[in-house]
């Protein structure tokens, strides 16, 4: 609108400019009356643009509320090369922060790892380690489990949340490896995904872990942390997969898995990021959005590096070296 007023003011400055010059031959004190006459016109325009230019400076304030924001933008103009190189990078710095790290569910064998990871859906890998004891003492084996009563079953698994489902899933788990596996977990993607319960998150869990195949785990940390460092907009697992695993080499990606886990679950928490207590700040495009004061972030850190135990009731020795602690069973004091 501003733009079609100014416009309208230029042809008629136009327009009048011709008309006193030809008056000018004529009578002079056309001219000046003419030159008068056009000067309220200028004024006018003037009181016009006066009257617009409040909703020129809406525009800015708008973009002030997203100031947060302004350190996320340049990363989306780095090259490929660029961000391989971060992204790479990222992972060893967290290497080095987390060196003792490792999959958080207490297990013996593939067998009591593909369990335990079907059970942690929508609770904790604590609440599952304090749970899955009892569990694995009264069916240790896939045979054992799948001849299991249901409702022994539940009661034993209440505790995690969504028991009748898991409990479902863990004897159909059980017999589908006895009936097709010859009681033994598979060690192959293509074989694992046909379990009930099983989906490529909980497959490459137990590849990486139990059989040292390589494989990313894209749960709900891995998620949220690669897409606040930009290193892709994918919204779906298997394209954030397919997307991450192209930045590094396939010997990385386990070990990367839990790097970036870890530090979500301790440092870039979903609501609250430790910003300052962050090491990685200069990598990160999100720097900024949780709390930057040191001495504030310090207060948000969880597990051992905020000095409390940790998830795995017999958690691996490294981890204990480096200042860890073991969590405690179900029923203590946590």
């Amino acid at each position: 609108m501003v733009a079609r007023r100014d416009s309208a003011v230029g042809e008629q400055g136009a327009g009048g400019g011709k008309k006193t010059a030809k008056a000018a031959g004529k009578a002079p004190v056309e001219k000046r009356t003419s030159a008068k006459k056009a000067a309220p016109v200028r004024k006018a325009a003037a009181v016009k643009k006066a009257t617009v230019a409040p909703k020129k400076a809406a525009a800015p304030v708008k973009k002030a509320s997203a100031t947060k924001t302004v350190a996320v933008k340049s990363p989306r103009n780095e090259s490929r090369t660029a961000l391989v190189r971060r992204a790479r990078r990222i992972n060893r710095e967290l290497a080095e922060v987390f060196p003792y790290a490792h999959p958080e569910l207490d297990f013996e064998n593939p067998f009591q790892l593909i369990v335990a990871t079907v059970l942690s859906a929508q609770t904790t890998d604590l609440r599952v380690n304090q749970t899955t004891p009892a569990l694995f003492a009264k069916y240790p084996t896939p045979e054992d489990l799948a001849a299991a009563n249901p409702e022994e079953v539940e009661e034993i698994l209440r505790p995690t949340g969504f028991f009748r489902a898991k409990t479902k899933s863990v004897i159909g788990l059980s017999k589908a490896l006895v009936e097709n596996f010859g009681g033994e977990v598979p060690g192959r993607l293509e074989d694992l995904v046909t379990l009930p319960g099983v989906g490529r998150k909980t497959a490459f869990v137990v590849l990486g872990n139990a059989f040292g195949r390589p494989g990313v785990t894209v749960d709900t940390h891995f998620m949220r942390l690669v897409r606040r460092w930009q290193w892709t907009d994918e919204t779906d697992p298997d394209k954030i997969e397919a997307a991450v695993t192209a930045l590094f080499p396939k010997s990385d990606w386990t070990d990367l898995s839990h790097h970036v886990i870890w530090h979500g679950r301790r440092i870039c928490h979903a609501r609250k990021p430790a910003c300052g207590a962050c090491p990685i700040t200069p990598l990160c495009p999100a720097y900024g959005e949780g709390e930057t004061d040191p001495e504030k972030a310090k207060k948000l850190l969880k597990y051992e590096k905020g000095g409390f135990p940790g998830q795995r009731l017999n958690p691996p020795q490294a981890y204990l070296d480096a200042g860890g602690k073991a969590a405690p069973p179900l029923g203590a004091a946590e």
